[in-house]
């Protein structure tokens, strides 16, 4: 072998790798994500909105688990809407903030129910492929 086709031997593989880490990168871009930013008031601090605050603290204490966490406390949801008015624009959105990040959802009896569907479609599809169901 001449010196010639053993330095192409040698940067195959080089190639080889660079050729698939180009490969990854245009077959799987990275997510990025965007969101428009919060205006500005004129002293710099962000603007909100207290009345979508207020309507988002209202709908959380609908929630029934946050009723009885609060009721847990000692806190009825009546004292709580009494107190919303008194507080500060800060504080409405903060506890709306952090309201946004509660798990929303009820009861697992609508999973129950979506679960036996799932099962009940199966089979009917297996038994129109005149398959059987043979459990162990």
């Amino acid at each position: 072998m001449d010196s010639l086709s053993i330095r192409r031997f040698k940067r195959a593989p080089v190639a080889l790798a660079l050729a698939l880490w180009l490969i990854g990168l245009l077959t799987f871009p990275s997510l990025a994500a965007a969101a428009l930013a919060p205006s500005q008031t004129s002293q710099g601090a962000p603007a909100t909105d207290r009345q979508a605050d207020l309507q988002t603290v209202r709908q959380t204490l609908e929630n029934k688990l946050v009723a009885q966490k609060l009721k847990d406390y000692g806190v009825s949801a009546s004292e709580v809407e009494a107190r919303l008015p008194r507080m500060s624009d800060a504080d409405v959105h903060q506890i709306a903030l952090l309201s946004k990040k509660l798990p929303q959802g009820g009861d697992a009896v609508g999973d129950i129910v979506i679960i036996l569907i799932i099962v009940i479609l199966v089979i009917v599809l297996i038994k129109l492929m005149n398959r059987e169901i043979v459990v162990r």
